[in-house]
Protein backbone atom coordinates (compact mmCIF):
# COMPACT_ATOMS: atom_id res chain seq x y z
CA UNK A 1 0.00 0.00 0.00
CA UNK A 2 2.74 2.45 0.83
CA UNK A 3 4.68 1.66 -2.30
CA UNK A 4 1.61 2.44 -4.29
CA UNK A 5 0.57 5.38 -2.61
CA UNK A 6 4.36 6.70 -3.32
CA UNK A 7 4.30 5.93 -6.76
CA UNK A 8 1.00 8.48 -7.35
CA UNK A 9 3.62 11.45 -6.63
CA UNK A 10 5.84 12.83 -9.20
CA UNK A 11 9.31 14.25 -7.88
CA UNK A 12 10.81 15.48 -10.73
CA UNK A 13 9.28 17.57 -14.02
CA UNK A 14 11.39 17.70 -17.28
CA UNK A 15 11.43 18.22 -20.69
CA UNK A 16 13.37 16.30 -22.97
CA UNK A 17 12.19 17.28 -26.30
CA UNK A 18 12.20 14.48 -27.92
CA UNK A 19 10.80 14.48 -31.17
CA UNK A 20 11.07 17.91 -33.22
CA UNK A 21 8.31 20.35 -34.15
CA UNK A 22 6.12 20.53 -30.59
CA UNK A 23 6.09 23.99 -29.21
CA UNK A 24 3.93 23.36 -26.12
CA UNK A 25 4.03 20.26 -23.96
CA UNK A 26 1.72 18.99 -21.12
CA UNK A 27 3.31 16.58 -18.24
CA UNK A 28 1.66 13.71 -17.97
CA UNK A 29 -0.05 14.04 -14.84
CA UNK A 30 -3.05 11.52 -14.97
CA UNK A 31 -3.89 10.53 -11.17
CA UNK A 32 -0.28 11.94 -9.79
CA UNK A 33 0.52 14.47 -7.46
CA UNK A 34 3.74 16.96 -7.37
CA UNK A 35 5.89 16.43 -4.26
CA UNK A 36 6.87 18.91 -1.99
CA UNK A 37 10.17 19.98 -2.65
CA UNK A 38 9.66 18.05 -6.07
CA UNK A 39 12.86 18.62 -8.66
CA UNK A 40 11.42 21.09 -11.40
CA UNK A 41 14.36 21.30 -14.62
CA UNK A 42 13.81 23.66 -17.10
CA UNK A 43 16.64 23.42 -19.93
CA UNK A 44 18.10 26.09 -21.72
CA UNK A 45 15.61 26.59 -24.97
CA UNK A 46 12.73 26.16 -22.51
CA UNK A 47 9.89 27.37 -20.44
CA UNK A 48 7.46 25.97 -18.14
CA UNK A 49 4.24 27.10 -17.45
CA UNK A 50 2.13 26.00 -13.60
CA UNK A 51 -1.93 25.91 -13.85
CA UNK A 52 -3.30 25.47 -10.78
CA UNK A 53 -7.14 25.17 -10.67
CA UNK A 54 -7.43 26.80 -14.41
CA UNK A 55 -4.88 29.51 -12.98
CA UNK A 56 -1.85 30.32 -14.55
CA UNK A 57 0.18 30.24 -11.21
CA UNK A 58 3.95 30.86 -11.94
CA UNK A 59 6.17 30.76 -15.16
CA UNK A 60 9.61 29.48 -14.87
CA UNK A 61 12.82 30.21 -16.84
CA UNK A 62 15.40 27.97 -17.34
CA UNK A 63 17.09 25.98 -14.30
CA UNK A 64 16.64 23.95 -11.50
CA UNK A 65 14.05 24.46 -8.89
CA UNK A 66 13.08 23.58 -5.64
CA UNK A 67 8.92 23.12 -5.36
CA UNK A 68 8.24 24.75 -1.97
CA UNK A 69 6.24 27.95 -0.92
CA UNK A 70 9.98 29.95 -1.32
CA UNK A 71 10.05 28.98 -4.77
CA UNK A 72 6.51 28.86 -5.63
CA UNK A 73 4.77 31.32 -3.46
CA UNK A 74 1.49 31.59 -4.71
CA UNK A 75 0.90 28.38 -3.61
CA UNK A 76 0.75 29.80 0.00
CA UNK A 77 -2.12 31.85 -1.18
CA UNK A 78 -4.12 29.01 -3.27
CA UNK A 79 -3.20 25.94 -0.93
CA UNK A 80 -3.09 27.94 2.57
CA UNK A 81 0.99 26.88 2.93
CA UNK A 82 1.05 30.07 5.34
CA UNK A 83 1.74 27.28 8.21
CA UNK A 84 4.23 25.16 5.86
CA UNK A 85 1.82 22.53 5.77
CA UNK A 86 4.03 20.06 3.18
CA UNK A 87 1.67 18.04 1.35
CA UNK A 88 1.85 17.22 -2.11
CA UNK A 89 -0.28 19.62 -4.78
CA UNK A 90 -2.20 18.37 -7.71
CA UNK A 91 -1.51 21.11 -10.81
CA UNK A 92 -0.64 20.86 -14.54
CA UNK A 93 2.65 21.62 -16.03
CA UNK A 94 3.04 22.89 -19.20
CA UNK A 95 7.10 23.08 -20.78
CA UNK A 96 7.03 25.67 -24.00
CA UNK A 97 9.96 25.36 -26.77
CA UNK A 98 11.61 28.54 -27.15
CA UNK A 99 14.54 27.66 -29.72
CA UNK A 100 14.26 29.37 -33.18
CA UNK A 101 12.10 27.37 -35.65
CA UNK A 102 14.13 27.77 -38.91
CA UNK A 103 13.41 27.47 -42.71
CA UNK A 104 9.98 28.08 -42.06
CA UNK A 105 8.19 27.91 -45.77
CA UNK A 106 5.47 30.57 -47.11
CA UNK A 107 3.61 31.46 -50.16
CA UNK A 108 0.58 32.76 -51.97
CA UNK A 109 -1.28 30.02 -53.34
CA UNK A 110 -3.19 31.96 -55.09
CA UNK A 111 -2.09 35.49 -57.17
CA UNK A 112 -2.50 38.19 -54.57
CA UNK A 113 -3.91 42.09 -56.31
CA UNK A 114 -2.25 44.97 -54.69
CA UNK A 115 -2.33 48.55 -56.19
CA UNK A 116 1.23 49.60 -58.14
CA UNK A 117 2.12 53.39 -58.85
CA UNK A 118 3.50 51.88 -62.46
CA UNK A 119 0.91 49.41 -63.47
CA UNK A 120 -2.39 50.40 -61.36
CA UNK A 121 -3.62 47.17 -60.32
CA UNK A 122 -0.86 44.50 -60.12
CA UNK A 123 -1.89 40.49 -59.59
CA UNK A 124 1.55 38.70 -58.11
CA UNK A 125 2.63 35.62 -56.77
CA UNK A 126 5.28 35.65 -54.05
CA UNK A 127 7.27 32.89 -51.41
CA UNK A 128 9.84 32.77 -48.96
CA UNK A 129 11.00 31.41 -45.48
CA UNK A 130 11.01 32.75 -42.06
CA UNK A 131 11.80 32.36 -38.49
CA UNK A 132 10.68 33.13 -35.61
CA UNK A 133 10.72 31.87 -31.64
CA UNK A 134 8.32 31.86 -28.83
CA UNK A 135 9.31 34.32 -26.15
CA UNK A 136 6.18 34.56 -24.01
CA UNK A 137 4.61 31.16 -23.02
CA UNK A 138 2.15 32.74 -20.54
CA UNK A 139 0.57 34.58 -23.40
CA UNK A 140 1.26 31.57 -26.02
CA UNK A 141 -0.68 29.55 -23.46
CA UNK A 142 -3.60 31.75 -23.36
CA UNK A 143 -4.15 32.76 -27.05
CA UNK A 144 -3.05 29.87 -28.66
CA UNK A 145 -2.13 26.58 -27.25
CA UNK A 146 -4.59 25.98 -23.96
CA UNK A 147 -4.83 22.95 -22.21
CA UNK A 148 -4.04 20.45 -25.05
CA UNK A 149 -1.78 17.45 -24.34
CA UNK A 150 0.82 19.37 -27.31
CA UNK A 151 0.50 22.02 -29.75
CA UNK A 152 2.60 21.63 -32.85
CA UNK A 153 4.41 24.00 -35.09
CA UNK A 154 2.61 22.95 -38.23
CA UNK A 155 -0.77 23.81 -36.50
CA UNK A 156 0.47 26.95 -35.56
CA UNK A 157 2.11 27.37 -39.03
CA UNK A 158 -1.68 27.18 -40.89
CA UNK A 159 -2.68 30.15 -39.34
CA UNK A 160 0.82 32.23 -39.49
CA UNK A 161 0.76 32.00 -43.68
CA UNK A 162 -2.80 33.62 -43.82
CA UNK A 163 -1.58 36.25 -41.00
CA UNK A 164 1.51 36.53 -44.19
CA UNK A 165 -0.42 37.02 -46.96
CA UNK A 166 -2.63 39.36 -45.75
CA UNK A 167 0.09 41.74 -44.02
CA UNK A 168 1.95 41.37 -47.31
CA UNK A 169 -0.71 42.87 -49.60
CA UNK A 170 -1.79 45.38 -47.51
CA UNK A 171 2.08 46.63 -46.78
CA UNK A 172 2.69 46.44 -50.71
CA UNK A 173 -0.55 47.92 -51.33
CA UNK A 174 0.14 51.29 -49.12
CA UNK A 175 4.04 51.58 -49.22
CA UNK A 176 3.31 53.99 -52.32
CA UNK A 177 7.08 52.24 -53.24
CA UNK A 178 6.48 51.00 -57.36
CA UNK A 179 6.55 47.29 -57.55
CA UNK A 180 9.54 47.33 -60.00
CA UNK A 181 11.70 48.52 -57.21
CA UNK A 182 10.42 46.47 -54.92
CA UNK A 183 11.20 43.15 -57.35
CA UNK A 184 14.38 44.66 -57.56
CA UNK A 185 15.16 44.74 -53.96
CA UNK A 186 13.76 41.62 -52.71
CA UNK A 187 15.80 41.91 -49.53
CA UNK A 188 13.79 45.66 -48.98
CA UNK A 189 10.60 43.82 -49.91
CA UNK A 190 10.92 41.43 -46.95
CA UNK A 191 11.58 44.22 -44.83
CA UNK A 192 8.95 46.22 -44.96
CA UNK A 193 6.60 42.81 -44.51
CA UNK A 194 8.61 41.70 -41.38
CA UNK A 195 8.23 44.74 -39.92
CA UNK A 196 4.42 45.00 -40.54
CA UNK A 197 4.34 41.63 -39.17
CA UNK A 198 6.15 41.64 -35.95
CA UNK A 199 3.43 43.15 -33.69
CA UNK A 200 0.92 40.60 -35.08
CA UNK A 201 3.64 37.66 -33.82
CA UNK A 202 4.09 39.72 -30.53
CA UNK A 203 0.14 39.35 -30.16
CA UNK A 204 0.38 35.73 -30.00
CA UNK A 205 3.53 35.50 -27.39
CA UNK A 206 6.17 34.93 -30.92
CA UNK A 207 8.91 36.81 -32.46
CA UNK A 208 9.72 37.28 -35.72
CA UNK A 209 13.37 36.69 -36.10
CA UNK A 210 14.03 36.65 -39.77
CA UNK A 211 11.52 37.15 -43.23
CA UNK A 212 13.01 36.43 -46.32
CA UNK A 213 11.28 37.17 -50.00
CA UNK A 214 13.11 34.68 -52.36
CA UNK A 215 11.27 34.81 -55.52
CA UNK A 216 8.20 37.37 -56.76
CA UNK A 217 6.08 36.40 -60.34
CA UNK A 218 3.94 38.34 -62.11
CA UNK A 219 1.31 37.42 -64.61
CA UNK A 220 2.58 36.71 -68.24
CA UNK A 221 0.93 39.57 -70.28
CA UNK A 222 2.56 41.89 -67.24
CA UNK A 223 5.97 40.85 -68.03
CA UNK A 224 5.52 41.13 -71.77
CA UNK A 225 4.76 45.06 -70.77
CA UNK A 226 7.90 45.21 -68.53
CA UNK A 227 10.18 43.58 -71.51
CA UNK A 228 8.91 45.97 -73.73
CA UNK A 229 9.67 49.09 -71.46
CA UNK A 230 13.05 47.18 -70.76
CA UNK A 231 13.78 46.98 -74.67
CA UNK A 232 12.57 50.27 -75.28
CA UNK A 233 15.49 51.99 -72.83
CA UNK A 234 17.54 49.99 -74.17
CA UNK A 235 17.23 51.70 -77.47
CA UNK A 236 17.17 55.30 -76.07
CA UNK A 237 16.85 57.41 -79.02
CA UNK A 238 14.72 55.67 -81.44
CA UNK A 239 15.64 58.66 -84.58
CA UNK A 240 19.33 58.10 -84.07
CA UNK A 241 18.92 54.20 -83.99
CA UNK A 242 16.78 54.12 -87.38
CA UNK A 243 19.68 56.02 -89.13
CA UNK A 244 22.20 53.75 -87.42
CA UNK A 245 19.92 50.86 -88.91
CA UNK A 246 19.88 52.77 -92.46
CA UNK A 247 23.48 52.95 -92.70
CA UNK A 248 24.66 49.55 -91.21
CA UNK A 249 22.16 48.23 -94.52
CA UNK A 250 24.09 49.10 -97.16
CA UNK A 251 26.95 46.85 -97.11
CA UNK A 252 24.20 44.27 -96.00
CA UNK A 253 23.39 44.56 -99.70
CA UNK A 254 26.23 43.06 -101.40
CA UNK A 255 24.86 39.60 -99.88
CA UNK A 256 21.89 39.58 -101.50
CA UNK A 257 21.33 37.54 -104.84
CA UNK A 258 23.16 39.44 -107.66
CA UNK A 259 25.82 41.27 -105.18
CA UNK A 260 25.87 45.05 -105.68
CA UNK A 261 25.56 45.04 -108.92
CA UNK A 262 22.19 45.38 -109.11
CA UNK A 263 22.36 47.99 -106.89
CA UNK A 264 21.34 50.58 -109.95
CA UNK A 265 18.36 48.47 -110.40
CA UNK A 266 17.37 48.66 -106.76
CA UNK A 267 18.30 52.25 -106.34
CA UNK A 268 16.30 53.13 -109.87
CA UNK A 269 13.00 52.67 -107.01
CA UNK A 270 12.89 56.59 -106.93
CA UNK A 271 14.68 59.43 -105.87
CA UNK A 272 13.76 58.93 -102.27
CA UNK A 273 16.31 56.06 -101.47
CA UNK A 274 19.20 58.75 -102.06
CA UNK A 275 17.53 61.16 -99.73
CA UNK A 276 17.43 57.93 -97.11
CA UNK A 277 20.85 57.20 -97.52
CA UNK A 278 21.77 61.35 -97.32
CA UNK A 279 20.04 61.61 -94.59
CA UNK A 280 21.69 58.50 -93.22
CA UNK A 281 25.27 59.43 -93.87
CA UNK A 282 24.13 63.19 -91.98
CA UNK A 283 23.24 61.59 -88.77
CA UNK A 284 25.61 58.59 -88.56
CA UNK A 285 28.78 60.01 -89.12
CA UNK A 286 29.75 62.51 -86.56
CA UNK A 287 32.61 63.42 -88.61
CA UNK A 288 34.32 66.99 -90.42
CA UNK A 289 31.61 68.88 -92.59
CA UNK A 290 33.69 67.63 -95.90
CA UNK A 291 32.77 64.14 -94.79
CA UNK A 292 28.81 64.84 -94.56
CA UNK A 293 29.44 67.23 -97.57
CA UNK A 294 30.31 64.22 -100.01
CA UNK A 295 28.05 61.40 -97.92
CA UNK A 296 25.35 64.32 -99.18
CA UNK A 297 27.22 64.34 -102.25
CA UNK A 298 26.65 61.18 -102.98
CA UNK A 299 23.18 60.61 -102.10
CA UNK A 300 22.70 63.26 -104.62
CA UNK A 301 24.29 61.40 -107.53
CA UNK A 302 22.61 57.94 -106.93
CA UNK A 303 19.56 60.12 -107.29
CA UNK A 304 20.54 61.40 -110.47
CA UNK A 305 21.88 57.82 -111.32
CA UNK A 306 17.82 57.06 -110.85
CA UNK A 307 16.37 59.44 -112.71
CA UNK A 308 18.74 58.63 -115.51
CA UNK A 309 16.17 55.72 -116.62
CA UNK A 310 17.62 53.54 -119.12
CA UNK A 311 21.29 54.63 -118.31
CA UNK A 312 20.97 52.78 -115.52
CA UNK A 313 21.45 49.86 -117.49
CA UNK A 314 24.86 50.46 -118.95
CA UNK A 315 27.34 48.35 -117.68
CA UNK A 316 29.82 51.12 -118.26
CA UNK A 317 27.49 53.08 -116.11
CA UNK A 318 27.23 50.57 -113.67
CA UNK A 319 31.08 50.57 -112.99
CA UNK A 320 31.23 54.26 -112.75
CA UNK A 321 28.63 54.69 -109.92
CA UNK A 322 30.10 51.08 -107.99
CA UNK A 323 33.50 52.34 -108.60
CA UNK A 324 32.16 55.84 -107.11
CA UNK A 325 31.26 54.49 -103.97
CA UNK A 326 34.15 52.86 -103.43
CA UNK A 327 35.96 55.98 -103.74
CA UNK A 328 33.62 57.52 -101.49
CA UNK A 329 34.36 54.57 -98.88
CA UNK A 330 30.72 53.49 -98.68
CA UNK A 331 31.47 49.74 -99.97
CA UNK A 332 34.39 47.81 -99.41
CA UNK A 333 37.04 47.05 -101.54
CA UNK A 334 35.29 42.68 -101.80
CA UNK A 335 32.24 44.15 -102.27
CA UNK A 336 33.59 45.89 -105.30
CA UNK A 337 35.54 43.26 -106.63
CA UNK A 338 32.67 41.36 -106.42
CA UNK A 339 30.29 43.60 -107.68
CA UNK A 340 32.54 44.49 -110.91
CA UNK A 341 32.97 40.30 -111.66
CA UNK A 342 29.55 39.80 -112.15
CA UNK A 343 29.04 43.21 -114.61
CA UNK A 344 31.89 41.75 -116.50
CA UNK A 345 30.15 38.19 -116.50
CA UNK A 346 26.52 39.16 -117.46
CA UNK A 347 28.80 41.65 -120.26
CA UNK A 348 30.39 38.38 -121.76
CA UNK A 349 27.63 35.81 -121.51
Amino acid sequence: MGSFIKKQFIDILQWNEDSDGVLAWRFPMADFEIQYGASLTVRESQQAVFINEGQIADVFAPGMFKLTTQTLPVLTYLKNWDKLFESPFKSDVYFFSTRVQLGRKWGTPQPITIRDADFGMVRMRAFGIYSYKLVDPKLFFTAISGTREQYTRDELETQLRNLVVSTMTSTLGASGIPFLDMAANQALMGQKIAEALAPTFAQYGLALDNFAVENVSLPEELQKAIDTRISMGMVGDLHKFTQYQTAQSIPLAAQNEGGLAGIGAGLAAGVGVGQVMADAMRGAIAAPAAGVAAGVAAGAAVAGAAAAGTAADDPQAKLAKLKGLLDQGLISQADYDSAKAEVLKKLIG
